[in-house]
């Protein structure tokens, strides 16, 4: 079954210097950080600030084409995570059908963000993460996770793009 999180908020690798989201169940018991490009670290800013943009940004102009369609996005899943890359389906319901549509977790993320679905990911996922560290990795893992759980959200929020 799948597990419901949330967008906790973004954050910069200080070694990378790439944006990462991290994601946290309702429960604060598993935390899962996904690397994501520059842009798609701002659109997910955007949406989690609530700052508009001036012209539609491409997952609301996806929102928008979904919408005109009559269609609905249900909810967005992260379904895998194959050599250190996350995959996502789009869940789309329009009247009886059922649509599963291939993401970037980013760009799906972007859009449950602005059309309020929830985000789920894949057990097999969320153990995958973890067991995809190496035992160097592991300490850090376990530091940015305690960092994590008791971060000020204000913190995750402060950053540049």
């Amino acid at each position: 079954m799948t597990v419901e999180m949330k967008v906790k908020g973004l954050m910069w690798d200080p070694v990378s210097r790439m944006p990462i989201v991290i994601l946290k169940t309702a429960e604060g018991q598993e935390l899962l950080p996904i690397f994501v490009g520059l842009a798609e670290a701002n659109a997910i800013a955007q949406q989690l600030e609530g700052s508009p943009s001036p012209r539609p940004m491409t997952h609301e102009l996806l929102g928008n084409v979904i919408g005109e369609l009559h269609a609905r996005v249900e909810r967005i899943v992260i379904t895998d995570l194959r050599d250190n890359t996350f995959f996502a389906v789009i869940h789309l319901r329009r009247g009886d059908e059922h649509h599963a549509i291939d993401a970037r977790p980013s760009d799906a993320m972007a859009l449950a963000l602005r059309l309020k679905v929830p985000i789920f990911v894949e057990p097999a996922v969320l153990e995958r993460s973890s067991a995809s560290r190496g035992d160097d990795q592991v300490d850090e893992a376990e530091r940015l996770r305690r960092w994590l759980e008791t971060v000020d959200p204000e913190e995750l929020g402060n950053y540049e793009m």
